[in-house]
């Protein structure tokens, strides 16, 4: 039987201040988290940290760079928090990444093989990287996986809507949350 996890990736203060198109991202994402709890599917929570003085950087990774050129990231910041709008409730597990994926530099498989967890659904900011990053990575792994779409935001809607609509139905199941929702037999949320 496939036990799964609704990861909610990235959606930290700054990456909701530099992302958020007005569309309702927040709710959206609220009632997908609050369906998987009514749902019994445990949420993970995984936010990017960088160490004050980033000792985790590297000077050749030109994304890295842009993190730090955009002040993004450093632990203990309050724009790295997650965004209270979604914020985790206690007893939810909180992981911390060095990097794009959801895995690295993060002890998330070690959580996963804990608790007998074989399937993801992906949200988060942004498609073009943490989702993607971290689809990829899960694939590999040999885990299931469901994008939920509208529980995904980019800062470019049309790289957001090539990955959903084309790239990420080859390797996973793509879903609206309200879809999703249906799924797993939890109530949908109100428009």
């Amino acid at each position: 039987m496939t036990s799964s996890a609704l990861l909610v990736m990235d959606v930290q203060r700054d990456v909701v201040d530099l992302a958020d198109d007005g569309s309702g991202y927040l709710p959206r994402l609220r009632g997908a988290i609050d369906g998987a709890r009514a749902a019994g599917i445990p949420v993970i929570y995984v936010r990017m940290g960088l160490r004050p003085g980033d000792p985790e950087v590297s000077t050749r990774s030109k994304v890295m760079a842009n993190v730090l050129r955009a002040g993004l990231f450093t632990e203990g910041a309050p724009g790295s928090e997650i965004h209270p709008g979604i914020a985790p409730w206690p007893g939810d597990v909180v992981v911390t990444k060095r990097r794009g994926s959801a895995f690295s530099g993060s002890d998330l498989d070690l959580v996963l093989r804990a608790r007998g967890i074989d399937s993801l659904v992906l949200t988060g900011i942004a498609t073009s990287a943490v989702v993607l990053s971290t689809l990829w990575h899960a694939v590999d792994l040999d885990l299931g996986v469901t994008v939920l779409a509208d529980g995904c935001l980019d800062t470019d809607p049309e790289v957001h809507r090539m990955l959903v609509e084309r790239l990420f139905p080859q390797w996973a199941d793509v879903f609206t949350i309200a879809d999703w929702l249906g799924a797993i037999g939890a109530p949908r949320p109100l428009s």
